[in-house]
């Protein structure tokens, strides 16, 4: 985490923090974890985070068998065959987004390119790029925009205004795929995502890693979900480790999570099999919590599941 680390141990506090109601009396003994989001049919509400150049910041090539091509791929490939979907990173080298884009296009563009708000061109260029892999929805992680070390780079990314936001819709809206923001953490902020037509938000601290001093995606979540949860899908991420978790953000207001580094670990040790494996685990986890508050299907996970 950035600075004190606070804001990744929010992530992890937020959800430690919410209880669930565990209930035994009920005929829910086989809970089905399918469900739809986006229009993508998902055996489960888990999503694979978009992060890049895992595969030169885990150690760096010498201590890494796996490059970014290898990674990306493991990442896609392995969501797509755990019923899942990934997204794809984005960042400095061009190897990083051009890996995301050559597995989704592998995929038969079964995965969800993200673009950094990059100033000027570059951001136009990618999501050309990005819609052009065949996926169904492409992101934008706007909880980008205070990475100074890209503009350090010479690849500067900016905070994104609305009437920007909304040309950015209609860009993707007209190359027809929908469009999800990662990084609202206020009721505000997700209004104005609705406002702009946005398909989907997804309340992220960025893991912790952009801002000091903010609180959990968790944390954040419930009213951000009261407010906007009829005009668009709202997503979490942050902190997210086993199926309890999930069900959590489910019960807080979220359609689906998306889960990070412990899929970058899975795709690093065991490629597309470890990333398989582990979501395997996930949703292991996640049909125990349903059986054990009374769950049996994703529609039936409600706030009424807290203590």
């Amino acid at each position: 985490g950035l600075g004190t680390g606070s804001s990744f141990r929010a992530n992890l506090e937020a959800l430690a923090n919410v209880k669930l109601a565990m209930r035994c009396l009920h005929g829910a003994a086989l809970p089905d974890t399918s469900t739809e989001v986006l229009g993508l049919k998902l055996a489960m509400p888990v999503m694979a985070a978009p992060i890049g150049g895992v595969a030169f910041n885990m150690g760096g090539a010498e201590q890494n068998p796996v490059d970014e091509a290898m990674y990306a791929e493991a990442v896609i490939a392995g969501s797509k065959q755990a019923g899942v979907i990934g997204c794809g990173g984005d960042g400095v080298p061009p190897v990083i987004s051009g890996s995301a884009f050559d597995s989704i296009r592998k995929a038969e563009g079964w995965g969800i390119p993200f673009i950094k708000p990059w100033e000027g061109e570059e951001l136009w260029t990618k999501l050309e790029a990005a819609t052009a892999t065949g996926c169904p929805v492409v992101g934008v992680d706007v909880d980008a925009a205070g990475l100074v070390t890209l503009r350090l780079m010479g690849r500067p990314v900016a905070p994104t205004p609305p009437a920007r936001l909304a040309e950015i819709v209609k860009f993707v809206h007209d190359r027809g795929a929908k469009l999800i923001i990662k990084g609202v953490m206020t009721v505000s902020e997700a209004q104005i995502a609705a406002e702009a037509g946005v398909d989907a938000i997804v309340v992220s601290n960025h893991g912790g890693r952009v801002l000091d001093g903010t609180p959990g995606g968790a944390e954040a979540l419930p009213a951000i979900a009261e407010a906007v949860g009829d005009k668009l899908t709202v997503l979490v991420d942050g902190g997210i480790r086993s199926g309890t978790d999930v069900l959590k953000c489910l019960a807080l207001g979220a359609k689906a999570v998306l889960i990070g580094r412990p899929v970058s670990v899975a795709a690093i040790g065991g490629e597309t099999e470890g990333v398989v494996k582990y979501f395997g685990q996930i949703k292991g986890q996640l049909t125990s919590a349903m059986a054990l508050t009374g769950c049996a299907t994703i529609a039936d996970i409600s706030k009424d599941i807290l203590a």
